[in-house]
Formats: structure tokens, sequence, C-alpha cells
């Protein structure tokens, strides 16, 4: 069974009507995206950003996977399918996609500030300025913020490198570290990418586009898959 290695951005999650902020010049549900998605934002007024993940985290527990997502579920059942999210929704995991790699964190989860490897499930609860961990340090989003470094990064890189075909949906391949996975991917390993609009291509190497938002071009990408490898 042929490895098939997804990297995954907010274009997926937008047909499940989840925004970010590349929908408006920097704003992310009419909040400045560096006063909430920055460790700067974080140390200047942490009550701030805990009321902006809240509401994030209850938007998403309305939240259904999409065309997108499901049909990246049932490729699994002809590749051995991993996906790379730069999203930090769990709508991957709802949709039953068994091998998931976020980034960027994951909006469910919270950890602690004096010990990252705290980490824990609160599904959609909220979290406030006081609520601690077990070190007694304030709990704050499990999510990398502006500033920060990516921990899963070199786990994304090897994961690129084993690739037997690798696509890439709703990303715009300009957010790094991200972006830089592709270079990872070796030069004879065929790329796919799904994007209504105008991708740049990195790294000078060869792609076939499908110019469809995630839910239509995923359906295309697996009859293609399944013609071609299966």
């Amino acid at each position: 069974m042929k490895k098939l290695v997804v990297l995954t951005g907010s274009g997926i999650s937008a047909e499940s009507g989840l925004k970010t902020f590349r929908d408006s010049d920097g704003l992310w549900e009419n909040y400045d995206v560096m006063e909430v998605a920055s460790i700067d934002g974080w140390e200047r007024n942490p009550a701030l950003v805990l009321r902006f993940y809240n509401e994030r985290r209850a938007q998403l527990e309305n939240a259904v996977p999409n065309a997108g997502h499901n049909g990246l579920v049932e490729l699994e059942k002809y590749f051995d399918v991993h996906i790379i999210t730069q999203n930090v929704d769990n709508l991957h995991e709802k949709a039953g996609s068994q091998k998931v790699l976020h980034l960027h964190g994951l909006l469910t989860h919270v950890r602690s500030t004096g010990d990252p490897s705290l980490v824990y499930d609160i599904g959609d609860k909220p979290i406030n300025l006081g609520d601690k961990c077990e070190k007694g340090y304030q709990l704050r989003p499990d999510i990398v913020w502006f500033g920060e470094q990516v921990p899963a990064i070199e786990e994304a890189a090897e994961v690129s490198a084993s690739a037997d075909i690798y696509a890439v949906v709703g990303t715009s391949l300009v957010v790094y570290p991200a972006a830089g996975l592709l270079g990872y991917v070796p030069r004879h390993v065929p790329v796919f990418v799904i994007d209504p609009n105008e991708v740049a291509v990195p790294f000078n190497r060869k792609m076939e586009f499908i110019n469809e938002k995630a839910g239509k071009g995923v359906e295309i990408l697996k009859k293609k898959l399944i013609e071609q490898y299966v």
C-alpha cells in the first residue's frame, strides 16, 4: 500500500464554516491576530487570549467535517494516508482520519505555562485565568503562536520525506515552516495541489494542480489516485 501524505490548511476547514485570520487582512473573527495569536499578545493580555480561544472552541463544537475531510478518510481504503495539518481544529479526527499530525497545536487541548509536557484534552470546555495545572501554573491554549517554535516540524519533515504520493489541500504554501515541507518530498514523488486560487510553486518542482475548493478537489484527487496507483 502506497504512502499518501496530505498537507492541509485553512481551505479544507473553510467549507465547514471555520474562518482563519487570512480571511480578512490580519483580523480573525474581528480580533487583531497579533493580539490573540502571538506570545507577546498572551503576555500583554492573557484574559483576552483565553476568551478568544474559548469562543473558537465553542464554535468548533458545532462544526462538522465536510466532503474534503470525508474524502481523505475514504482514501484510507486504498492508501496509507498520513495527514499533516496546519489547522488547529479537530475536523480530520471527527471525520475518522487515523493518522493526523497537528503542526500548530490543537484547539481542544491546553497545556501548562510552566511545564509544556503537561497537556490536557478539555474538549469544548472554556479555560480562564486562575485555571491551573497540578503544578500550580496557569493553563494556556496548546497552540503554536507567532514567535514560538513549531515542535512537530521535524516529525512532519520525516513523514514528508517518506511519501510515495504527496498532496496539498487548501494551503497557499507561503506560511513557513509548513511551506518548507515540500522541500523534503523526494523529487520523483508526484505532488498534487488542490486550491481554487493560484498557488506559488516553491522549490521549482513539477506539480499537478486541481483548481477547485477542497470538497470537490479531494473527490477529483481520489479518482485520479485510484486510477493511477491502485
